[in-house]
């Protein structure tokens, strides 16, 4: 790693580190990361002066699905004039004859291909930030490619656009901002998805491992809903879930893992209409709980040619537990409030969000239908 510092005056150090959210049907994501940039303008072009960089010594190519539960790729680090920094890039490699698959996918049941990465193969990924680097401090930050939101199918072409969505988290420490618990053996960890949210947005998230442990970290100091959302079962939730700096948070032990029981799988599925090709929008799949508190279950791109998106949800109301310590087994009752079978479906295009309700208690609901001017 090399540093390249511009201006002059007082420094300080940027640290920083990769990691990945659970992958939506895919059994490899691979890019090849060459470089970090940052700036203190958010409207800084690529070629203005003021970028400070951190430069891999040689570009890595990384399979994004292995950073999970707590798994962090150490980027590096560089140091910086002090100030406030808003705006990120990730540059990665291209695809090219020597490197045909740098940056790549690999779909279940699938074979590997080639990602289209125009954005980031030029001038990086950009990224909104918000990073005070103060005089002979370290600002320790881990990026986490969300690839369930990043990956674009389209079409029937077999082909793949890589639009990322990174989170850039502050890593405080150590020795604290981990959730760590357990579910049951028999959830897949290919889909079953373990996050901590706020509001009904998953700050992080991690299938389990193959022994049914799960580890978020980093996750900022706060209190948070716990959410497991297992493809086939019910939806499960743990209240209030504390999350501190200096001390890690479990959960449960192995001898009271989270089973929640089978539930009666519907598809929700539909069409995104923007008039703006590829179609670059995004649908969540919401659910009330608690007299009016959300989570997510689940959000994905839509398909970058028709438009298309697809969800597989439970039909039951969800199961909630409050938080207690590690060792008090945590109860699980169905949360009484919780409408059965309704969800809000919440399409995003261009900053612009656009709800819809459905109701699955009755069976499968196709051909819902967002339409943006």
């Amino acid at each position: 790693m090399a540093a390249v510092v511009a201006g002059g005056g007082s420094t300080g150090t940027l640290s920083l580190a990769l990691t990945d959210a659970p992958s939506c049907g895919y059994d490899a994501v691979n890019v090849t990361v060459e470089k970090v940039r940052v700036h203190k303008s958010g409207s800084a072009t690529d070629t203005d002066s003021g970028w400070s960089e951190v430069v891999l010594s040689t570009p890595t190519r990384l399979n994004l699905l292995t950073l999970t539960n707590g798994v962090l790729d150490e980027l590096g680090q560089t140091a910086l004039p002090t100030g406030k920094y808003t705006q990120l890039r990730l540059v990665l490699s291209p695809n090219d004859s020597a490197h045909p698959l740098a940056n790549s996918v690999t779909p279940t049941g699938g074979s590997e291909t080639a990602l289209t990465t125009p954005s980031g193969q030029q001038s990086g990924i950009k990224t909104n930030i918000d990073i005070d680097i103060a005089a002979d401090k370290v600002a320790d930050f881990v990026l986490d490619f969300q690839v369930c939101k990043s990956i674009v199918k389209r079409g029937n072409t077999g082909q793949y656009n890589l639009k990322p969505v990174i989170t850039v988290l502050p890593r405080l420490s150590d020795a604290g901002m981990r959730i760590v618990g357990y579910v049951d053996t028999t959830l897949t960890p290919a889909t079953t998805s373990v996050s901590a949210q706020v509001g009904g947005v998953p700050v992080r998230s991690t299938p389990p491992d193959s022994t049914g442990k799960f580890v978020l970290y980093p996750v900022p100091a706060g209190n948070y809903d716990l959410v497991v959302n297992a493809e086939g079962h019910v939806t499960a939730v743990v209240t209030g879930v504390p999350v501190v700096t200096t001390a890690y948070t479990y959960v449960n032990t192995t001898t009271s893992r989270i089973n929640p029981p089978a539930a009666t799988a519907r598809s929700v599925s539909g069409t995104v209409s923007t008039g703006v090709d590829p179609i670059d929008a995004v649908v969540r799949a919401l659910k009330l709980y608690d007299g009016g508190l959300t989570v997510e279950l689940g959000a994905v791109p839509v398909d970058a040619l028709n438009g298309t998106y697809s969800f597989s949800l439970p039909a039951e109301a969800p199961l909630r537990a409050a938080y207690a310590a590690e060792t008090t087994p945590l109860v699980f009752a169905t949360d009484p409030i919780s409408p059965t079978g309704l969800y809000t479906l919440e399409a995003t295009f261009a900053s612009t969000a656009k709800t819809q309700v459905v109701d699955v208690s009755a069976g499968s609901v196709t051909a819902t239908t967002f339409t943006f001017p």
